[in-house]
């Protein structure tokens, strides 16, 4: 059984799913930073200064006027966070951007390292839609 592991822990795949774990927590650490430190005071600028994440409503309980939402969640309140919400569905796109241009600049540099002759393979050639109806035709023609 020891063996079976040591033998799965060497494969390929296992390996370069450990490695990009570990790049993926750091590249969260980075997209998280740009987006707090960086998008969203941006996002802030242009909205007036409004932080949505302390948006909420309050569906039961006491909470001070203007109280942050972490101070009604403290009090023991019943809270509809969207704010919270709706900043982490802004973070969730702006990290999915983030990786598509990613993606899309590793393609970029794979293909120029493979060279213009095998960038794009042509497609094998077959027979056209209408050489295989007139091929159906014929054998229907046949019987």
């Amino acid at each position: 059984m020891l063996n079976e592991f040591k033998n799965f822990i060497a494969r390929g795949n296992v390996m370069d799913m450990a490695v990009g774990i570990i790049i993926g927590a750091a590249f969260t650490a980075i997209v998280s930073s740009l987006v707090g430190d960086l998008i969203n005071p941006i996002i802030g600028l242009v909205t007036g200064g409004v932080d949505f994440t302390n948006h909420y409503l309050v569906l039961a309980g006491e909470v001070p006027e203007g109280a942050s939402l972490q101070a009604a969640r403290d009090s023991g309140a019943s809270v509809f966070a969207y704010g919270a919400f709706l900043m982490a569905v802004i973070n969730f796109l702006i990290i999915a951007w983030v990786v598509f241009m990613l993606v899309k600049a590793v393609n970029r540099v794979k293909e120029a390292a493979m060279g213009p002759e095998r960038a794009e393979e042509p497609a094998p050639k077959g027979p056209s839609a209408e050489d295989l109806l007139v091929e159906i035709r014929d054998l229907l023609k046949r019987k």
